[in-house]
């Protein structure tokens, strides 16, 4: 036997031995690896030269490992093993050169959560992109997750169980009052609120739901004067003295000068999350977001 070569074992002769090892025959290794047998065994003997140590017993039955063979084959496995986690780290990295995120979101976390996040993102990773679609509501969020059109929404928890969801932040029902109106009080009654014109949104919004829902349980109707689809417009009414609108923060900025902020006599919130399709594979872009999405600690909006 020579000395062991200076340049250490080869990749070749490590994955001939492991596959010898566990085939207990250079014919199959052969096969395993798509080499043609003599190399295989050139591979081993030229292995044990450089090490200087026999590791397979040949014979009619096959190849058997030596007691020396049994240890070295155990590390080889080992180097082949953090090959493989070199190889999984560096498509990682790969992924993260490129690649598209896609996020459908309601419209007040378009405006006032999501840009934010958007541009830390992009910050740390420039070459992957971010597309976002808004839509009216959460239904339709949730719609484009489950099509395969977006691979993570902003919408309201609790959701079902198919998806997976991570709470961002409460975002809390303000009302918005008039530049003509009287100082308010931080917390209005209840009173004070039915005695104004009230501007919400149309029925088929789940804010509607969700007002309306509150003033039942405590035991008043709504009856707003003016619902509109556009948030846009609930504003400027407002900043108009036509009337006060209830709407949740997120959706209230940015607020027009003149306009000032009270409370519900009974606080009224939501519950804003990410959601993604529960156990749905997701290339490195997608996971590197998630990733900033649970590193932030759920907030709650202040005034």
């Amino acid at each position: 036997m020579s000395k062991a070569h200076q340049n250490g074992p080869k990749l070749s002769q490590i994955r001939a031995l492991v596959a010898v090892a566990d085939f207990g025959s250079f014919g199959e290794a052969a096969l395993e690896l798509g080499l043609t047998q003599p190399t295989v065994s050139h591979a081993i003997a030229t292995l044990e030269d450089e090490l200087g140590v026999i590791l397979l017993a040949r014979g009619r039955h096959g190849a058997q490992l030596t007691p020396a063979g049994t240890a070295v084959t155990q590390q080889a496995r080992e180097v082949l093993h953090l090959l493989e986690q070199m190889q999984q780290t560096a498509n990682l990295h790969k992924g993260l050169q490129g690649g598209e995120v896609r996020i459908a979101t309601f419209r007040g976390a378009a405006a006032n959560l999501l840009p934010r996040m958007v541009a830390q993102f992009n910050k740390e990773h420039p070459a992957i992109a971010v597309t976002i679609t808004e839509h009216y509501d959460f239904g339709y969020v949730e719609e484009q997750i489950r099509c395969g059109k977006a691979d993570i929404g902003i919408s309201f928890l609790p959701t079902s169980e198919e998806f997976e969801s991570w709470e961002l932040m409460s975002d809390p029902f303000w009302v918005l009052l008039p530049p003509t109106a009287e100082p308010p009080d931080p917390t209005l009654t209840w009173e004070q609120l039915m005695a104004l014109a009230l501007i919400v949104y149309p029925e088929d919004n789940s804010c509607f739901e969700a007002v309306q829902a509150h003033f039942q349980r405590a035991g008043f109707t709504l009856k707003p004067r003016y619902q509109f689809r556009e948030t846009s417009t609930i504003l400027s009414m407002v900043a108009q003295g036509l009337g006060a609108a209830i709407v949740p923060s997120l959706s209230a900025h940015p607020i027009p000068p003149g306009v000032s902020i009270a409370r519900l006599p009974v606080p009224l919130e939501r519950q804003v999350g990410a959601i993604v399709l529960a156990e749905a594979l997701h290339p490195p872009g997608v996971f590197a977001f998630l990733q900033l999405l649970q590193q932030r600690s759920p907030v709650t909006a202040v005034d």
